[in-house]
């Protein structure tokens, strides 16, 4: 019988999940020989004969949709994600407030994917398109039960936040960065208002929400997966793909020309209210919003990431925001 393999960072962590373990293994009819955490609510499951990834849900009606979902999704032709899979056990999974749903576990690749390469890149676009095509196929059926995908106003909050915080941003941050920082804010969320129909209107699909790279997998043979269905949504595909813009980016080293040679882009770029999107500065607000509301801007690692964030590329995206400003004349 094996320990479990992790140093637990939070204290409590290990009591928990000791905890866990012997809950799991009365619950379980298979031996359960090592159980790795990988956060509180995501623990990898090894048995005899199986491994499954565990993850947990505060309510038992968001396990179900997530059940339901990717199910539909494998019955619609999206295969590339996992499934929900059902070992024998004596009842539901409900440990501490939290219910836990078991899903198939994907051998990961050695080689993890990173938006730092151009082909993985270009391969996160075209699954992302994929998963697209299969969700536009249900989405209808899912209308009541997950929420409308959402830009302006979610983003006007986040420049709200940011704001409500300069005084202190002021200590680590140069005014004119600062004031820069908020123009650019506004006259992106102008002229996405100017013409919002292109973030509301059908064709819809149910949006991924969250195209970090970490929800992108490679398996062990190489297959590409999209994983974390967390914060779907629905609305036009376009709410995706400005978020993947927002990512990639920064590996382009800011750069349009870079941008425009993916197919999936060609028609967005034509139009204003995507260009004005482009310049917002969703992962500049989003992460000092975190790191206030969280106190880790004493984290060494943290910190150097977003003044690298906001400070190291901020010559690269104000060429790139200018190269917006010319294009929407």
């Amino acid at each position: 019988m094996k320990a479990m393999s992790m140093t637990f960072k939070q204290k409590g962590d290990d009591d928990y999940f000791i905890r866990l373990l012997s809950y799991l293994r009365s619950q379980f009819k298979e031996n359960i020989i090592e159980m790795v955490p990988f956060r509180k609510s995501v623990i990898l499951i090894k048995t005899d004969n199986n491994t499954y990834m565990l993850k947990g849900f505060h309510t038992n009606k968001r396990l179900k949709l997530q059940e339901a979902f990717t199910a539909t999704l494998r019955k619609e032709g999206f295969s590339k994600t996992y499934l929900f899979v059902h070992p024998v056990i004596k009842e539901p999974l409900f440990f501490e407030g939290t219910y836990f749903g078991c899903m198939e576990y994907i051998p990961p690749n050695k080689n993890s994917f990173s938006f730092k390469s151009q082909k993985n890149r270009q391969e996160g676009l075209e699954l992302l398109e994929q998963f697209h095509l299969a969700t536009s196929s249900f989405e209808s059926r899912y209308r009541t039960l997950i929420p409308k995908g959402i830009i302006i106003e979610k983003w006007k909050d986040r420049g709200k936040i940011f704001s409500s915080n300069l005084s202190f941003l002021k200590y680590f941050i140069n005014e004119k960065i600062l004031e820069e920082l908020t123009n650019w804010a506004n006259w992106s969320l102008t002229g996405m208002e100017n013409d919002r129909s292109l973030f509301i209107n059908e064709p819809y699909c149910i949006l991924h929400g969250d195209v970090a790279h970490h929800n992108f997998l490679r398996d062990t043979k190489g297959v590409l997966h999209l994983i974390d269905f967390d914060l779907i949504s629905i609305g036009p595909a376009c709410l995706d793909y400005l978020q993947y813009a927002n990512r990639i980016l920064p590996s382009l080293d800011w750069s349009f020309d870079q941008l425009s040679r993916y197919s999936q882009y060609e028609n967005l770029l034509d139009e204003k209210a995507f260009l004005h999107a482009l310049a917002f500065p969703a992962d500049i607000f989003r992460e000092w919003n975190r790191l206030i509301r969280e106190g880790t801007y004493r984290d060494q690692s943290k910190y150097n990431q977003i003044m690298d964030l906001t400070i190291g590329q901020f010559y690269s995206r104000k060429k790139f925001i200018d190269t917006l400003k010319l294009l929407t004349k």
